[in-house]
């Protein structure tokens, strides 16, 4: 899965016009929440973790193109990194709202 960062950039936009205007740019309520959102990105993270796998084994039988390796390592090293940024920014979130006075 690798991330085009005009697609970021424009999904980043859209979730943000949603958060302060649940009909601002278009977009209508999907009744979905931030645990269904999530659940569904680790679950495409997976997925990706594992065609990565199924395409190494391929190459260690020597049935798999160079081209193809490279590509499903590269977004799987992607992926995880993606992964690993959210897990740090979610933590950090909490640290803060820890820190804040009752």
């Amino acid at each position: 899965m690798t991330v085009n960062l005009s697609q970021a950039a424009a999904a980043y936009a859209k979730a943000a016009a949603k958060a302060i205007d649940p009909g601002a740019a278009g977009v209508a309520p999907s009744g979905e929440n931030f645990g269904d959102i999530m659940a569904q990105a680790l679950s495409s993270a997976a997925n990706i973790g594992r065609q990565s796998e199924a395409v190494s084994i391929s190459a260690i039988a020597n049935q798999a193109d160079l081209n193809e390796i490279v590509t499903a390592v590269n977004n799987a090293e992607m992926t995880l990194q993606t992964v690993v940024a959210v897990r740090d920014k979610v933590i950090q979130a909490y640290q803060q709202i820890m820190r804040m006075p009752i």
